[in-house]
């Protein structure tokens, strides 16, 4: 910031430091760097788009090692961010797909995958198609998401 050791220990002194606080003069002058204050600027917007993403997934059923996996996040941080958004405490697993659901399922899935031109090992890719999944036939994110990392394992595709 400019200051070298002997400012510094001068301003460790009150009275010194209230010579300057109530000085005439300019004694100092700030400067923003443009470039870092954009970057700044973009991590927060970035952050904020995050925890939305997150909001959603949760909303949409994802499970919180699904979250854990993709956002780093902390079995604690995902029950706060379920509390915040006011998710209700879920008791045991969701339920396993009928063979109906399950063909439905892969359907949607491969014609969205093909659609989309997304590979089987784009994880985020094949996130958001789950996510997208979940919200347009109503299942649990969760149960779309080991539906789908099912078939890929298995070499289905």
């Amino acid at each position: 910031m400019g200051f070298d050791d002997e400012d510094l220990d001068a301003l460790k002194h009150p009275a010194m430091a209230s010579v300057l606080a109530n000085a005439n003069v300019s004694w100092c002058s700030v400067a923003i760097n443009r470039d870092v204050l954009r970057r700044l600027l973009h991590q927060a917007e970035d952050v904020t788009q995050e925890v939305a993403r997150i909001d959603r997934l949760l909303r949409l059923g994802a499970s919180t090692e699904l979250i854990s996996k993709f956002f780093g996040l902390t079995h604690q941080e995902i029950a706060l961010r379920r509390s915040v958004i006011g998710l209700p405490k879920r008791k045991g697993r969701h339920p396993v797909l009928t063979e109906e659901q399950d063909t439905d399922l892969w359907k949607r899935w491969s014609a969205a995958v093909k659609e989309q031109d997304v590979a089987l090992d784009d994880d985020m890719g094949m996130l958001d198609i789950a996510a997208d999944l979940a919200e347009t036939i109503g299942l649990p994110l969760s149960v779309i998401w080991n539906a789908l990392r099912g078939w890929i394992d298995e070499g289905l595709v």
